[in-house]
């Protein structure tokens, strides 16, 4: 596996623009050397981007992240730092459970007027069907 990746790497890996990956770096999520102008990343800065985008899909804040990041990174987090990460991924499964449940209520209700909708667009096409059409004089 490659050691180093390019910005233009990464971007096209993970579906994200250079200025995203360069507001990771500005928010200190990923940290790439710099080789003149150019940003060389690590595997490390390829994980952790990885971490970021995940943390963002699940609905964590960039802080949320970072505090994680760190945590992660020490790999002997004290335990008070590790059951607090824990309590935060149990709470943001149940807040996406709940999303999750809102967005099923939304679709069958969505559902149920279209297919209203639909039964009334078939009856005014019907009785337009019926109806002769009048001759503009």
């Amino acid at each position: 596996m490659k050691s180093t990746f390019a910005i233009g790497e990464l971007a096209r890996e993970f579906g994200v623009t250079h200025r995203t990956l360069r507001f990771y770096e500005d928010k200190g999520l990923i940290s790439p050397r710099r080789d003149g102008t150019n940003r060389i990343y690590s595997r490390r800065d390829r994980s952790r981007l990885k971490l970021v985008i995940l943390g963002k899909k699940v609905g964590f804040s960039l802080a949320d992240i970072g505090e994680m990041l760190d945590i992660y990174d020490l790999k002997d987090g004290g335990v008070t730092q590790l059951q607090g990460s824990l309590n935060r991924f149990a709470e943001q499964i149940g807040v996406l459970h709940r999303q999750k449940r809102d967005i099923e209520q939304a679709i069958e209700e969505m559902t149920r007027t279209m297919n209203v909708v639909a039964g009334m667009l078939r009856d005014r096409q019907a009785a337009e069907a019926k109806t002769p059409r009048q001759v503009a004089a």
